[in-house]
């Protein structure tokens, strides 16, 4: 039933290439690195002085010290709101990621018990960066994973033991790792394009109710300008007159003096219309009946080969009246422009109202939802469709914008099927009735 609009194409365009152009702050990655040299920092005074167990202390500190001064060296570098490229975020990363496995190979491989931080830089990588880096940070990953395999470095222990750790141990230890880096990369990347996608939709959303309200406003704004224009043209029409009485006998000006006053006072008469137009039609503008409201979304639809059929349900408490609503009017129209276009012959507006609610639930005869699309319908973007999905239309940011803006109005939709005798698709509409009316 619901089709793609120009405005969903649009922003999916731009949203992938969003996606495709991220970038991380430098300061982000800075403050975890940081962060980084201070743990690692701990772990080795306490794993030396406290426990007292062998470490290679040098080449543990010239590690530590690496990664430290490549942060002074940027911080000093580069502004805290520089942004880092795609390549540049993946070399870091990489350093990382070679540091942190230089230092678990010479402190035991992969028994050392802090071998899962290696799935971090990767889980950053998946969060931030577009999605080629990331695999190779994983493949990378991987194969630093693999070499901490072959350390001929024991674990530090007490002096008097020897822990040994056998090959079907260290083989689990690597399947857990990567397995875990695996998931993690694949949830944080999920994650992080769906929140990109739903920021894509809102920004979206936000714009389409500016450009509604800035139209319904435009009445209020020819009036504006017919107030500030009106000055001007007065004086342009007093110092016309002026020049038509000075040079009426002048037979080279006589005509386009009269000209240029008859010009004027026309120009006068149109600005009077808009002002007495938006003075006229200003309550009109700001309350609107619900039958308005209907007759306005369904007007521009009435011309193609589609009939509508319209069921007024009442009880007595009469028509509600209610303040213009920009994201009523887009989100109903979407509604209704998508029940047109995939209709065969008749779209069905039932209106309901009473002292509780008022619902309007639209109808179509096309061939419906596809059972597996009805379960995504609102989601701003979807990432695959089948030809079932093909035939029930795009379900995208246009039919989101339109949810977004009906609930924000207080309204609960409904998408479904229509009965086992009857093909189409029913979106059912409902708001308390008490959002829906202006209390006098």
């Amino acid at each position: 039933m619901m089709k793609d609009t120009s405005v969903e194409v649009t922003s999916l365009r731009h949203a992938q290439f969003g996606r495709a152009s991220r970038t991380m702050r430098l300061q982000t990655l800075v403050r975890l690195r940081w962060l980084a040299v201070a743990g690692q920092t701990v772990t080795v005074l306490v794993v030396a002085g406290l426990f007292q167990f062998s470490l290679p202390i040098l080449e543990t500190a010239l590690l530590i010290a690496a990664l430290a001064l490549v942060n002074l060296s940027l911080s000093l570098r580069f502004p805290a709101t520089h942004r880092l490229k795609p390549l540049a975020a993946l070399t870091l990363l990489g350093f990382d990621l070679l540091q942190m496995s230089g230092l678990l190979f010479i402190t035991g491989g992969l028994a050392n018990p802090f071998a899962p931080l290696l799935c971090v830089p990767v889980i950053i990588s998946f969060a931030s960066l577009p999605l080629r880096q990331s695999l190779l940070l994983l493949a990378f990953a991987i194969a630093c994973t693999t070499s901490l395999t072959v350390s001929p470095y024991p674990l530090p222990w007490h002096p008097d033991e020897v822990l040994i750790i056998y090959p079907v141990m260290q083989l689990g230890i690597w399947c857990a790792i990567v397995s875990m880096m695996a998931f993690a990369a694949f949830y944080a990347y999920r994650v992080s394009m769906e929140a990109t996608l739903l920021a894509d939709a809102l920004a979206a959303t936000e714009l389409v109710l500016e450009r509604e309200k800035h139209l319904s406003q435009l009445d209020g704004l020819a009036a504006a300008a017919a107030h500030e224009l009106g000055t001007p043209l007065a004086t342009i029409s007093v110092v016309a007159k002026e020049m038509e009485r000075e040079l009426s006998g002048d037979d080279r000006f006589r005509e386009d003096v009269a000209l240029l006053r008859s010009q004027s006072e026309r120009c006068r008469d149109i600005l009077r219309r808009l002002t007495s137009l938006s003075a006229e039609n200003e309550e009109h503008m700001r309350r609107l009946p619900l039958s308005s409201l209907i007759e306005e979304v369904t007007a521009p639809h009435r011309q193609f080969d589609i009939t509508f059929k319209l069921v007024e349900k009442s009880d007595r408490a009469g028509e509600p009246v209610g303040n213009r609503n920009a994201g009523i009017l887009y989100g109903l129209g979407n509604l209704i422009e998508n029940a047109v276009d995939f209709a065969r012959k008749t779209v069905t507006l039932t209106v309901e109202h009473d002292a509780d609610k008022v619902a309007i639930t639209i109808e179509d005869d096309g061939d419906g939802f596809a059972p597996d699309v009805l379960s995504h319908i609102g989601e701003p973007y979807m990432s695959t469709r089948n030809r079932e999905m093909d035939r029930a239309g795009g379900l995208g940011l246009g039919l989101f914008i339109a949810k977004t803006l009906l609930e924000r109005s207080g309204a609960s939709l409904s998408f479904e099927n229509r009965g086992p005798d009857e093909s189409g698709a029913r979106v059912r509409i409902v708001w308390p009735r008490s959002v829906m009316e202006i209390k006098d």
